[in-house]
């Protein structure tokens, strides 16, 4: 048998734990970096919307950002990568993406998760061959060839993409515990291209879950939901009692608010819940001071209680043009035709992004059946359980468990409000 000198074993075991420490910190330091971005556009687009239903797919939103980057020259490169905190030419990066942004497929839990870009390309203009090998290696990106002389055309072939995964599953009230999707005509985003829609970039981000533990219809009661006027109306609260992941955390400001951890079946993802502690406290007080770092306790603050739990069924979607929000946070060359400095996509000058569209759905209901049919009013009998009652606004975020990556994240102030 072959034996290393004793110098040489040090150098490859050193070069192991190394090599093990590095892999350890990169996901670690992306973990935090997608949950800055994710944090960042969520009280961006705070600061622009109502105080109303919000949902966002930040995973879905970064993707779309980082295939931007392989193609990005100069500034606008530089801009991109200051607001993602990452440059996707990297290598290891790149592996990281790869992994994480990758499909979680169990069909027989019925749970999966999956995300896809698609290129549509006007007739006539030239990719460069390294951007569209790279995107496909790493963002499952396909390459589409379209026709934009009409702006309807163009937009209705994107818009059927989008379409692609609502079909199989459409969303519909009592279909599914916790379905999330980006949907719609742009189901998650779309961004157009140049002086005569050259090009289009579509990101679908398409989840279907059904939880761990199932929340039981007949347990389902119209119950007590205050507004943030202070106003009350009766709305659906699902209800369960069960062992789940909760903990109890103060913001900067010492304000304390809860977080619950429902995780979806296979625990490859999970829904959490936030709730201000005081019900006289805003939302819009936790929401100001959320942070990356607040995210990141939870990770070690959560602890396995057995509890009782309210959960208002609900139905949202949103839609966004970014782009008054992707400047605010630093992404301002990629929108000007003059700025922008996109030749490491096509040969093709003046390419530059005109818009930037994000739409997405989701719909909480209990992972029951003919949930519309039964009407009968349940009287629950309370444990002595510590109790979770989500009966004001609050906050959500859906996460994936193993990355940390929140495909979702959003607020309910209405649960009845089904608006767009």
């Amino acid at each position: 048998m072959c034996r290393l000198p004793f110098a040489a074993s040090l150098l490859v075991c050193f070069w192991l734990v190394e090599r093990s420490h590095c892999n350890g910190s990169l996901q670690d330091g992306m973990r935090e970096l997608h949950s800055r971005f994710a944090v960042g556009l969520y009280r961006t687009l705070t600061g622009t919307e109502n105080d109303s239903n919000l949902i966002v797919s930040p995973v879905s939103v970064s993707l779309s950002l980082a295939l931007l980057q392989l193609g990005a020259r100069g500034n606008t490169l530089a801009q991109l990568e200051g607001t993602l905190g990452y440059n996707v030419n990297d290598a290891q990066v790149q592996d990281f993406l790869l992994h994480s942004h990758g499909d979680i497929s169990n069909t027989s839990q019925a749970t999966w998760l999956q995300q896809t870009c698609t290129l549509f390309i006007q007739s006539g203009v030239r990719l460069l061959t390294e951007f569209t090998q790279h995107a496909a290696a790493w963002a499952n990106t396909s390459v589409v060839r379209a026709n934009f002389s009409q702006l309807s055309h163009g937009r209705s072939q994107a818009e059927r993409a989008g379409h692609s995964h609502d079909e199989s599953w459409p969303l519909q009230a009592g279909s599914s515990s916790g379905e999330l999707s980006g949907s719609g005509e742009a189901q998650a985003e779309a961004v157009w291209w140049g002086h005569r829609l050259q090009v289009a970039l579509v990101n679908t981000v398409a989840f279907r879950g059904v939880w761990q533990k199932q929340f039981l219809f007949t347990n389902t009661q119209n119950l007590p939901f205050m507004l943030s006027d202070g106003s009350v109306i009766k709305v659906p609260m699902m209800y369960q009692a069960s062992e789940v992941s909760f903990g109890q955390f103060r913001t900067a400001s010492d304000q304390r608010y809860t977080v619950l951890e429902l995780p979806y079946l296979g625990r490859f993802l999970s829904l959490q819940v936030v709730l201000p502690s005081e019900k006289k406290t805003p939302l819009s007080t936790l929401e100001s001071q959320l942070t990356a770092r607040q995210l990141a306790s939870w990770d070690t603050g959560l602890r396995r209680t057995k509890m009782d739990i309210f959960l208002p069924r609900f139905r949202m979607q949103n839609k966004f043009n970014l782009r008054s929000v992707l400047p605010a946070m630093g992404i301002s060359d990629a929108f000007n035709p003059t700025a922008a400095d996109f030749t490491g996509i096509s040969v093709e000058e003046g390419l530059y992004v005109s818009d930037a569209f994000h739409e997405v759905r989701m719909e909480v209901t209990e992972d029951g059946t003919k949930a519309a049919a039964a009407t009968a009013m349940v009287l629950l009998k309370r444990s002595r359980a510590p109790v979770f009652k989500a009966d004001r606004p609050f906050l959500f975020l859906l996460r994936q468990i193993n990355t940390g990556s929140i495909l979702f994240m959003g607020r309910v102030v209405n649960p009845s409000d089904q608006t767009p």
